[in-house]
């Protein structure tokens, strides 16, 4: 499988996150990526550059005062203070009920939680380069199988984008990849594409975009929002609105379900994607269901990976693979390569 892979992911390599409370090393780092290539090439699949500009898609994605900010961020965090250089901003105040997001703070921490869901999105000098190169993979990506008949690709970026909505960040997330290749699959002549999230955490920015289309379905197998990271989206109960009524599927599944439960909500998944008849499929692939992720609790082990891959070729759709989540970074490169092999074989 033709794999896109960016060299400049690295460039987003904050030092440092708050997690339960501790200050602790990040999850998401460069390791993650970097293994996944290694096992990658290892295995034979060819690694392309990004040769396509994601600007189109992104600002039909995300809102013109978000990528603005984003893209700007950091030379505003300098501004401040040029010791800033030597620190990572993290936002201390949201616009929660009652309190107005309709105008932007000429505050720099005030913006920043503005356009946050969490402080777990903490920026670096090179974050928006990362996130711009991890979008134009996906846009690589689905240029490549809606106009050269490629069967699938794949693209091995970082930081991942799902939990990115129209005019937030969090959860690692900024610009949402899947998104970004949906639309670009749109534009490329697809009347109805398929997105289907397999990582832990639900996709709350993926739901949240499309959550009133009717040419995009979203689903989405996660675990229960009641206890489980984001929270306040990915109930079984949000279905679409308007235009989109029907078009968006939650299978929440509880902290410790096993492959035969997961699996099975796949296949719900998968039926349902069928009855869309979608013309190309884009899939969020989050590896964090892994039993050993140090942040999350199912059950896969490395084998069902490629029972994943098999499942994932099954509708003979064209796809676009992507990779989000997935922390136990010594097997990520294994269970990925997994995914992907079994895809190609099947």
């Amino acid at each position: 499988m033709i794999t896109f892979f960016s060299p400049e992911h690295v460039l987003h390599a904050p030092a440092y996150e708050f997690f339960r409370g501790d200050r602790v090393p990040c999850f998401e780092s460069p390791a993650r990526a970097e293994r996944v290539l290694r096992e990658l090439t290892a295995r034979g699949h060819e690694v392309r550059a990004p040769d396509v500009d994601s600007a189109d898609a992104l600002a039909q994605v995300h809102t013109p005062r978000y990528l603005a900010f984003l893209a700007n961020a950091w030379a505003e965090w300098l501004a401040i203070d040029p010791a800033n250089a030597e620190r990572q901003p993290f936002p201390s105040v949201w616009p929660v009920r009652t309190l107005r997001s309709d105008l932007e703070p000429a505050n720099f921490t005030a913006r920043l939680g503005l356009y946050s869901m969490d402080n777990g999105s903490p920026l670096v000098a090179g974050t928006w380069a990362a996130a711009k190169a991890g979008a134009d993979a996906a846009a690589s990506a689905a240029r490549l199988v809606s106009s050269s008949g490629a069967r699938s690709a794949f693209c091995a970026t970082r930081p991942p984008g799902h939990h990115a909505g129209a005019d937030f960040m969090g959860g690692y997330c900024f610009l949402n990849n899947a998104a970004v290749a949906a639309q670009s699959l749109l534009a490329g002549g697809c009347a109805r594409v398929a997105i289907l999230d397999v990582d832990y955490h639900h996709g709350n920015g993926t739901q949240s975009i499309f959550y009133d289309h009717a040419d995009v379905l979203f689903a989405s197998l996660h675990g229960d929002p009641r206890t489980e990271y984001p929270f306040y989206l990915g109930h079984a109960d949000e279905t679409g609105s308007g235009p989109g009524e029907g078009s968006n599927l939650n299978l929440p599944l509880p902290a410790g379900a096993s492959a035969a439960e997961w699996f099975a909500a796949l296949d719900v998944a998968c039926d349902r994607i069928a009855r869309h008849r979608a013309d190309a499929l884009v899939v969020s692939l989050g590896l964090d269901t892994f039993a050993d992720d140090p942040i999350s609790t199912f059950a896969l082990a490395s084998s069902d990976f490629s029972r994943l891959g098999e499942r994932l070729a099954r509708p003979g759709l064209p796809t676009v693979l992507i990779l989000e989540g997935g922390y136990a970074s010594e097997a990520l490169g294994v269970n990925a390569g997994n995914v992907l092999d079994a895809f190609d074989g099947a």
